[in-house]
This record gives structure tokens, C-alpha cells and sequence, in this order.
């Protein structure tokens, strides 16, 4: 399963990411490609620890029945639901952001199992290292086929 703890997937996930450009349009959602990028490095710092979201109720409920939908093999589907704050609507410089999402993927990727986050998913609670590397080349993967890179 591919996940950001794999070199090789780590080094596509940043291929992919130079097939962008600052006019790429997106096929769905409302994120200009920029915005994309900001929202995509904030998601990640969530499972570096350097982004730590309060759990949300509906999460506490419910979230850990869907795990298994964030660290599975099938691709994020179109049009997901987004916590409040990692919606990013004001305008982002794209090299700049591009730039911090690529040093975020690295350092998630050399920092390993050891660096990754303990503090819970909003939605999901506890992730494991593995579940967190997977889920977020998922994600990463999910935007990136949003813009058709």
C-alpha cells in the first residue's frame, strides 16, 4: 500500500506535484490550485504534530467506524467533507506554498514512525503511524488527481 514513509511514494507524491502549474484548473471543489497546496501542507501537519485540531463531535461518535476508510488502498472520492480550518479561501502565493508543502512531505517522510503525531485525527482519534503515512498520501494523492497532475 503506498504511504509516505516509502521513499519511492514519497518521491512520486513531489514528481506530481512539479506537473502543477499556478493556472492548473481544478476538476472539482472549489480550491484554487494554491489553496490546494496550503490546505494539503496543513492537513500534513497534522500528522507531524505541528497542526493540532480539537476532536470534533460527530468525529468522537462515529470516526473511528470510518479508520479503515482513511488507511485502505481506495482513493478519496470527489467532493469530501473539509474541517472548518483547513479551508483555505484567501489568495496564496503557489511557488511559496508548493515550496512548504514539499519541505512538509519531506520532513514527515525522513522524520518516520518515531516523529509522527500521537495526538488524535479530529475525526478518526487515535491513527497509528502507519494509518497516518497512508492516509495522507491518500490525500495528497486525492488534490493531486483534483488538478490532473
Amino acid at each position: 500500500m503506498k504511504n509516505l514513509f516509502n521513499e519511492t511514494d514519497t518521491s512520486e507524491i513531489i514528481n506530481r506535484l512539479g506537473n502543477l502549474k499556478p493556472n492548473s484548473q481544478r476538476f472539482w471543489g472549489k480550491m484554487e490550485v494554491a489553496q490546494m497546496l496550503t490546505h494539503s501542507r496543513k492537513a500534513l501537519e497534522m500528522a507531524t504534530g505541528e497542526n493540532n485540531l480539537p476532536r470534533a463531535l460527530i468525529g468522537r461518535l462515529i470516526g473511528r467506524f470510518f479508520i479503515k476508510d482513511f488507511a485502505n488502498e481506495k482513493p478519496f472520492g470527489k467532493n469530501g467533507p473539509t474541517d472548518k480550518t483547513l479551508k483555505i479561501t484567501d489568495q496564496r502565493d503557489f511557488e511559496r506554498e508548493k515550496q512548504k508543502l514539499i519541505e512538509t512531505i519531506k520532513k514527515f517522510q525522513n522524520g518516520g514512525e518515531n516523529e509522527c503525531s500521537r495526538h488524535p485525527h479530529p475525526f478518526f482519534g487515535k491513527v497509528t503511524p502507519t494509518e497516518w503515512s497512508i492516509g495522507m498520501y491518500k490525500h495528497l494523492d486525492h488534490h493531486l488527481r483534483q488538478f490532473g497532475a
